[in-house]
């Protein structure tokens, strides 16, 4: 529930809070907590912060100098209604421990900043971000990994698989499989629950803008928002995945947001709506443009296909994403854009056709990203589209507004692919990452260490590991 109060102290002795929790994110994009009890809450907590041992977190700091304090957002003030006890909850952002300065390569930070250099530049005062939250909520899910085995078994009660299912009463109503775009009930049995994440997300002060079931047969949601700023875009995304997980999981469901749980069925994308404002006034629309869009949007769009490929290694971190970056899912594989072409990698929506509401969607992210870091990237790609003004025409990058996956073989190959897999996009990153340093936004530092975590902790582990479908391909040769 969103707190509206001037004295948050006074609130806290008024409710009878019992605990003060403090909620922040790691370099990978996982939440991480620390909780007080409503005793240790008073004014040092927002000015000297809360120290915390950093050490043991990806891309934070070394042993030797793992000290560091939280600071909280006073603006972020939430009740946890997922405790027993009454909790209020805040975002905190990462300090140095001795001087209190931010931490310049926190997540949340970079965030800040990416939206302090976008007022710098004078291109824009404001930008607004909306990511699409795709997931599946399955009732089971066991995985073991180990030197003699390799395996995970899911289950959903939607899914046709159970239709010949020997439970206590059977009643059918299975949801084939590509077949759960927008079923309703008693095929959609997750509606209630939807409601109940949606409730929860608006007490949080967050508008949701619809919910339904999407394509996935066995279990497969979408929830979508409205428009934020991008640092509280970042923040809401997070409260957002939280409540959803835990909101299932009292109704004893489970919930991934991985790209691609299930072979040849749906993946889970996070497609990226975004425009800019400034003195309260669209950059992105001009009636006379392509779509509607302004050359300034345009630019934009030109700056972030010029560099999606690097991108990529942000906004699809996990090589669990390029299971999902696979032609024939509506998935986008190459390198264009279109209106109202959800095979382009950016799509501009045909309803969105004022100048309030116009703006164009990145299609690729999912959520294994940092938001914090994905969302900047971005912002920082498309400015460097609009100061070099590329053009996205000229650049060869469309506009496209038929199916691609229907072009002759030699057409298609002459368009330029995103990458294939994880490693691919961290390569990319490593040799076009210059746009991402300016503004100070991102250090060379924590573009090196994340490099160097996602294809020593992911990309790595994954490739040196037998597959279990090897053993059908070669066991017996």
């Amino acid at each position: 529930m969103k707190i509206e109060t001037n004295d948050i102290f006074a609130f806290a002795k008024k409710e009878k809070v019992g605990m003060i929790d403090l909620k922040f994110a790691d370099l990978f994009g996982r939440w991480h907590h620390l909780t007080l009890p409503v005793s240790q809450f008073d004014e040092s907590v927002f000015e000297r912060g809360v120290p915390f041992d950093s050490s043991t977190l990806p891309g934070f700091k070394s042993l030797e100098s793992g000290d560091m304090v939280l600071i909280p957002d006073m603006n972020s003030a939430l009740i946890d209604r997922t405790w027993d006890m009454k909790t209020i909850s805040f975002i905190c952002s990462t300090a140095e421990a001795d001087t209190r300065e931010p931490f310049k390569n926190d997540p949340r930070n970079i965030a800040v900043n990416a939206e302090k250099y976008l007022i710098e530049t004078g291109i824009a005062d404001m930008s607004y971000w909306s990511p699409e939250f795709e997931f599946y909520i399955f009732d089971h899910i066991n995985y073991a990994n180990d030197i003699n085995l390799a395996y995970y078994q899911i289950d959903s009660e939607e899914a046709d698989w159970n239709s010949g299912s020997d439970e206590s009463q059977n009643l059918g109503h299975k949801i084939p499989r590509h077949g759960g775009y927008h079923a309703i009930p008693p095929l959609d049995i997750l509606h209630n629950l939807r409601a109940e994440m949606v409730r929860r997300i608006e007490e949080c002060g967050i508008e949701v803008r619809y919910h339904h079931h999407e394509v996935g047969g066995p279990g497969q949601s979408e929830i979508e928002i409205n428009m934020h700023p991008l640092a509280r875009a970042a923040d809401v995304t997070m409260i957002i995945k939280y409540l959803i997980k835990m909101t299932a999981k009292e109704f004893n469901k489970t919930v991934t947001f991985m790209p691609k749980p299930l072979y040849n069925e749906a993946g889970s994308g996070m497609h990226v709506h975004l425009k800019l404002f400034k003195n309260n006034k669209s950059l992105f629309y001009d009636k006379n443009g392509w779509a509607g869009l302004s050359e300034l949007a345009l630019h934009f769009i030109g700056g972030i296909l010029h560099h999606g490929s690097s991108l990529l290694a942000f906004t699809n971190p996990s090589t669990n994403s390029f299971k999902r970056l696979v032609p024939g899912f509506e998935a986008p594989t190459k390198a264009i854009y279109g209106l109202a072409n959800r095979s382009a990698a950016v799509r501009v929506p045909k309803y969105a056709n004022t100048e309030e509401t116009k703006r164009f969607e990145f299609r690729p992210p999912d959520a294994t990203c940092n938001i914090y870091l994905a969302l900047s990237a971005l912002l920082l790609a498309g400015i460097d589209g609009i100061n070099k003004k590329i053009d996205p025409e000229k650049q060869g990058f469309g506009p496209v507004d038929i199916n691609i996956f229907k072009l002759p073989k030699e057409k298609l190959d002459q368009i330029k692919s995103l990458p294939l897999s994880l490693q691919e996009a961290l390569l990319e990153l490593k040799k076009d990452h210059d746009y991402l340093l300016a503004g100070d936004v991102f250090s060379p530092e924590l573009i090196t260490s994340w490099i160097d975590l996602k294809l020593n902790n992911d990309f790595n582990e994954v490739r040196n590991r037998p597959h279990p479908y090897e053993m059908n391909l070669y066991y017996d040769v």
